[in-house]
């Protein structure tokens, strides 16, 4: 390496250049090697003429910054440094890895990351406590994936395409983030067109081949048609535009339901197509090398330019079947092996060729599919043996119930022992109970046992499995394992020892001091909109209260209860409609049979901050004896309180916001310790959060901006809180209607039921006194 005054300049050992710096505006004076590693040309004057820094190849350090248009490339392989293909891209709102132009993942949609604004990112950067994308001049972090303290770490895009992060002590390296974490998902883990299947113990991609190919023994790797009379075409070569002459045929081999890597980075190139229209549109391109084919909703993808590996179906709940593209000579004979035909010309059948065979031979080919469809037939009850799934004799056993990626699976009596034969109950709901135990390793969990389950109750057992044991974050309670042994059915959470928010909020305990409070809020925030906008698919929870937030040290807020959440999938509309909820939270769409989205849960967020501000239910009775007492946190001359009995809090805070009297609003018992403008702040949001209108209410990410301070507060929009109103004068007459009879109870159950009745214009009639949610 030489240094002159014109840069730096690395030769080879005959003297010719390998590499230099680029032309600089003014002579190199001095080279300094900065403390953060960081290699700078100075001038005379001790300016910058070039840094390392700003050059980075497929790794970053601490202290250096990827610039949105920016990217790391990985090198070639372990030996050949040279660029490789997988490039990791810094965007102004996210950082993705693509593969020849394909994404086949994004930072934002990865379950460790957070998104913390709505700034336009910046630049990516590296510290001691993660990684980050800032935004606003480096103030505001944009995504956050926070990582354990380390005074050197790096980042790096990986020979397989994966995006890392590793910490260096003493004398090891540890993986600390890896993306995507499922090998199976970088484009080429097996090889061109290789069949990728994760193994569920180490996690490791096993690689074979779909049905009708057979290993490449080429240079090429991957796989190839069995029948050497096909092969795979390249991309707009002279090889496929010679094929597709009067010569040849364009074919299509069916492998069934798999899925190709970066699919759902993708949109379909149309929705609502038949199967041989889109095979007519590969046909005809040659840049197009296979498609994947939706039939529920007739969504065509299209795999144009590069092929790399495909992935086995999860379980075969998708409907999706790939189709590639293969060439062969007009004079290829049909290939009647052991598959299921496994070729489909443009229109949905046989090759082209099949056409044009003689009667008899259509005949042969007619009872070779009758075998075939016998033969998928048996292989098919096999595989739903092996996979343990249940057919019309089996008892339905989910003994073999395995979902990818979930923690721990225990046996009945391992819980049982941890749990002292189930005899500490700390909380319980529709399906269950829920108890402390204590596993062999001496960690405390807490059990959630499910009783009576039911077809729909396994149903919503395996979805909470599949959704809470696959999802991370700090705001979120963590499924540690679950148990599906003969009848039982037991999911094991970590152990949340401040119990749940009503209990602290609600209970005869220590007073909750506001900023614990404000903690409460922000963490709860933080982990709904986590749900709703940075998991791969949206999650909706549909029962946020005070009982399914729960609290460790330090009142950190962790949101539990996933048993009812419902996992979107992205071509669905977002809606449902089946009624679930705890009354009292439930957004006045459920009972009006209007679209159910993101914005129910920041409803009912909406009503649980009302109560972090008051100490109280919303819903609260008031004795005659303590009227007088209470008459500062809810009195006055407000149809909400202006009677003994029944206090509707929501409406009160809305008469206290029209006035700008906020401190009326706080718990009595914080004496005092909160601000003017705390109670402001939390209430205006909290009504902006129950607007009647679910279009008008603010996005979970935009409310942790508000809590955060990132974002203006907004008028709430008092038009579309008049609803508020009507609830409270129906409450008013429940607590009327209750006195009069001297049935305090009765008041209760009519006070309840109100809120059903008052959502409903046509007077929907009033639900059970149990809630409809599962256990905690």
């Amino acid at each position: 390496m030489l240094l002159t005054v014109q840069g730096i300049t690395i030769l080879d050992k005959g003297g010719n250049i390998i590499w230099s710096t680029p032309p600089l505006k003014s002579a190199v004076n001095k080279l300094v090697l900065t403390e953060m590693g960081n290699i700078v040309l100075l001038d005379q004057s001790s300016d910058s003429l070039w840094e390392s820094f700003q050059h980075p190849t497929d790794t970053i350090v601490i202290g250096q910054r990827l610039p949105v248009g920016a990217s790391l490339t990985s090198a070639a392989s372990n030996s050949d440094l040279s660029t490789g293909n997988y490039k990791l891209v810094v965007t102004s709102f996210d950082a993705i890895l693509q593969w020849y132009g394909q994404t086949y993942w994004k930072l934002s949609l990865d379950t460790k990351a957070y998104k913390n604004s709505n700034y336009v990112a910046e630049y990516m950067s590296i510290n001691t406590t993660g990684l980050y994308l800032f935004g606003q001049d480096g103030t505001v972090p944009v995504f956050v994936v926070g990582l354990p303290l380390a005074n050197f770490r790096i980042a790096k895009v990986a020979i397989s395409g994966q995006f890392t992060i590793m910490s260096f002590s003493g004398t090891d390296w540890k993986q600390e983030f890896v993306g995507p974490d499922n090998g199976c998902q970088t484009p080429i883990a097996c090889g061109r067109l290789g069949l990728c299947t994760e193994d569920s113990v180490s996690s490791s991609p096993v690689c074979s081949c779909p049905p009708n190919f057979h290993v490449d023994a080429g240079n090429f790797g991957g796989c190839v048609p069995s029948n050497g009379s096909y092969s795979l075409p390249f991309a707009c070569s002279s090889t496929l535009n010679n094929s597709q002459s009067n010569s040849s045929v364009v074919s299509f081999f069916k492998m069934g339901n798999v899925d190709y890597f970066g699919r759902v980075y993708s949109d379909p190139v149309f929705y609502e197509m038949n199967l041989s229209v889109c095979q007519d549109l590969c046909s005809t391109n040659c840049s197009c090398l296979g498609i994947f084919y939706k039939s529920s909703s007739g969504s065509c993808y299209v795999v144009e330019d590069n092929l790399g590996s495909i992935q086995s179906s999860n379980g075969g709940k998708n409907d999706l079947v790939g189709y590639i593209k293969v060439i062969a000579t007009a004079t290829t004979d049909i290939d009647d092996d052991d598959s299921d035909g496994g070729q489909t010309s443009q229109n949905g059948g046989f090759p082209v060729v099949a056409a044009v065979m003689l009667p008899a031979i259509g005949f042969i080919v007619l009872m070779a599919l009758v075998v075939l469809m016998w033969r998928r037939l048996i292989l098919s009850k096999r595989q739903e043996m092996k996979l343990g799934k249940p057919s019309s004799h089996s008892s339905g056993d989910l003994e073999a119930f395995h979902i990818p990626g979930l923690p721990s699976r225990f046996d009945f009596e391992e819980l049982e022992e941890a749990t002292e034969n189930f005899k500490t109950l700390i909380g319980s709901g529709g399906f269950g109970a829920v108890y402390k135990g204590v596993l062999h390793d001496k960690s405390i969990v807490a059990v959630k046992k499910i009783v009576n389950i039911g077809i729909q109750g396994k149903r919503d057992f395996c979805t909470e499995i599949a959704v809470i044991g696959n999802i991370h974050h700090v705001n979120l309670v963590k499924l540690k394992g679950f148990c599906a042994q003969g009848r039982h059915r037991l999911l094991v959470y970590e152990y949340m020892n401040r119990g749940s928010l009503d209990r602290n909020l609600f209970g005869g305990g220590p007073v909750l001091e506001w900023q614990e409070r404000f903690d409460v809020a922000l963490g709860t925030a933080r982990g709904l909109a986590y749900l709703h906008s940075g998991c791969e698919q949206k999650i909706i929870h549909c029962d946020i209260k005070p009982e399914n937030i729960l609290l460790q040290d330090q009142f950190q807020a962790k949101i539990s209860d996933f048993g009812l959440s419902k996992l979107l999938s992205p071509e669905q509309s977002g809606l449902f409609t089946t009624m679930r909820g705890t009354r009292g939270y439930l957004a006045p769409e459920w009972l009006t049979n209007s679209a159910i989205t993101e914005k129910t849960d920041v409803y009912s967020f909406g009503m649980v901050l009302l109560e972090l501000v008051s100490g109280r239910k919303n819903c609260y009775f008031r004795s005659r004896s303590h009227s007088m007492d209470e008459s500062n946190s809810g009195g006055g001359n407000s149809d909400a309180s202006s009677t003994t009995g029944l206090v509707y809090f929501p409406l009160f805070a809305l008469e206290m916001h029209e006035q700008s009297s906020y401190l009326e609003l706080a718990d009595p018992r914080l004496e005092g310790r909160v601000t003017y403008e705390d109670v402001e702040k939390m209430v205006r949001i909290a009504l902006c959060c129950v607007h009647e209108e679910p279009a008008l209410r603010p996005n979970m990410v935009t409310v942790v901006g508000m809590l955060e301070g990132g974002t203006p507060l907004p008028q709430p929009r008092i038009e579309s809180l008049n609803f508020l109103r009507f609830y409270g004068r129906r409450f008013t007459e429940a607590s009327t209607i209750a006195e009069e009879n001297e049935y305090g109870s009765r008041l209760q159950q009519l006070a309840r039921d109100s809120i059903s009745m008052a959502s409903s214009p046509t007077g929907f009639s009033y639900m059970s006194s149990q809630n409809i949610s599962g256990p905690r």
